[in-house]
């Protein structure tokens, strides 16, 4: 009898040896399993899921617990499944009032403000370029300038000279900056609701400006700038401080190979999403986050859930990052802070989108930047769907380094970020991203199951490969690479 079931033992371990990775792959995923998932996540009790909130704590219970029960150990340095991080919240408890000539602005986003109750004459700067400031004396003043750049109005990209005029003010000895614009009344809210807080890993900038607000109006309004004497009235309490305490999820598996099991692929997704905003049309205020990035969070799971069942060659190392909404602040706390050497990350599969429009795709920011291009090209396409590089579609987005993995790449980690199928920034995508249509039940199951098995086997191709990932050679973030790995980079070939 020991016999008997000693041999069928080893016979039922051979079947599963047998197997190959494609059908390990698409064996994990259920489809009734991925909906739950998702549903919890996206569930109106979460209330969005907001950085540091009550309802993204018990997320992150949800999710340590889900890791668990797939047998994933927990995190090493703190005996559990988290990775404690603290924030500083800076936030208005009331609103901002401004006006200019006496006509009132109520649509304004504050970066920096002091308190304030002043009345004085402002200098109109055009845009707040280097040139502008040329023959000015801008000393102990507020100025004023349209949003943007001549080449880049429209808000995000506008976002983009955020910094540069910032720091021309201080240099200039400005004590306020204000910046006008006339911007889509479909992207504004959103993005007054991402800043109408901010969150950081510090307490303060070194050098901070008194005033910078960003201010919406009409073209009318913004086009009779310069024109007339601008007399500002404003008054604020200035920006508050809090300490916020949030958390990463984090587990570990080993991975099956004497020497490769010493080095890790990371699987990572952000779990955080805004929280409450504005009311739609119907009334609805949670934006519940199913697309972003509970679909993100979920690929992570059925990753867990399948090499805890069959473990690579290689170990594999699950996060799961709060405050990315906040500004990729969970991954830049990982990387400051990491529970494993981050020489033993050999590379970072990110998963994160705000939406899909094409259900025949799996988009990759950076699928054409790293050597494992062939196998995520290969996994997508064995369950049907095609691989494209989001720099194909919106390079100008620069939708690389505005997600979690570009923490990773920066410190020199190849990290892609694999997400549901998007070809173009549509209404399709509009309608959902950041808006509290984004639900549960309106999300492509089927599609979904196809994705997540693309993602398990693309990264399962990684992890068995005996061959490193690496960075296409000239890529920005190589030579970090090279420092990391200690790598020395090949030498010029001589003519």
């Amino acid at each position: 009898m020991k016999n008997y079931i000693l041999l069928a033992a080893l016979a039922f371990t051979s079947v599963l040896s047998a197997q190959t990775d494609t059908e390990k792959a698409a064996e994990t995923v259920s489809k009734s399993e991925i909906e739950g998932h998702i549903y919890f996540l996206a569930d109106d009790v979460l209330k969005g899921r907001a950085t540091g909130s009550p309802e993204l704590k018990i997320a992150a219970s949800y999710l340590a617990n889900t890791l668990r029960s797939y047998g994933v150990k927990p995190n090493p340095v703190s005996g559990d499944y988290y990775q404690k991080v603290e924030m500083f919240r800076f936030y208005l408890n009331e609103k901002i009032d401004l006006s200019f000539n006496g006509i009132n602005f109520p649509e304004v986003v504050a970066f920096d403000i002091d308190a304030i109750d002043s009345e004085e004459d402002a200098v109109y700067l055009n845009y707040g370029l280097e040139a502008d400031y040329k023959g000015k004396d801008v000393k102990g003043k507020i100025i004023i300038v349209k949003a943007g750049t001549p080449d880049a109005l429209e808000l995000r990209p506008a976002l983009g000279s955020r910094a540069p005029k910032r720091e021309l003010a201080i240099k200039n000895g400005a004590k306020g900056l204000i910046e006008i614009g006339s911007f889509d009344q479909a992207i504004w809210p959103r993005f007054k609701h991402a800043f109408e807080e901010r969150v950081s890993l510090s307490e303060g900038e070194k050098e901070p400006l008194p005033l910078y607000v960003w201010v919406q109006t009409s073209q009318e309004e913004l086009d009779k700038l310069g024109a007339e004497t601008l007399k500002i009235k404003i008054k604020s309490n200035g920006i508050q401080k809090a300490i916020l305490q949030s958390q990463n999820v984090v587990g570990v598996l080993e991975g099956t190979d004497a020497k490769l099991k010493n080095e890790y692929v990371i699987y990572s997704a952000h779990y955080d999403h805004i929280g409450i905003g504005k009311p739609d049309a119907k009334g609805d205020s949670i934006y519940n986050g199913a697309r972003d990035n509970a679909i993100g969070t979920t690929a992570v799971l059925t990753m867990a859930e399948n090499l805890a069942k069959y473990p690579t060659k290689r170990s594999a190392l699950f996060i799961l990052f709060t405050g990315e909404e906040m500004g990729l602040l969970g991954s830049q706390y990982y990387v400051q802070n990491p529970i494993l050497p981050l020489e033993q990350m050999i590379y970072c599969f990110n998963t994160d989108g705000g939406g899909y429009n094409n259900t025949t795709l799996a988009t990759i920011a950076g699928l054409n930047r790293t050597t494992a291009k062939d196998k995520m090209i290969e996994g997508a396409k064995t369950f049907g769907l095609k691989a494209l590089d989001i720099d194909e579609v919106a390079p100008e987005e620069r939708l690389f380094d505005r997600s979690d993995n570009v923490s990773f790449a920066k410190v020199g980690i190849p990290a892609p970020t694999y997400s549901t199928g998007f070809d173009a920034f549509d209404d399709e995508i509009n309608k959902y991203y950041h808006q509290a249509a984004d639900e549960a039940d309106s999300l492509d199951y089927d599609y979904l199951v196809k994705f997540y098995q693309g993602y398990i086997l693309s990264g399962r191709s990684i992890a068995n490969d005996p061959e490193r990932p690496y960075w296409i050679k000239g890529d920005k973030y190589e030579a970090a690479a090279n420092v990391l790995y200690g790598k020395v980079p090949e030498a010029p070939i001589k003519n």
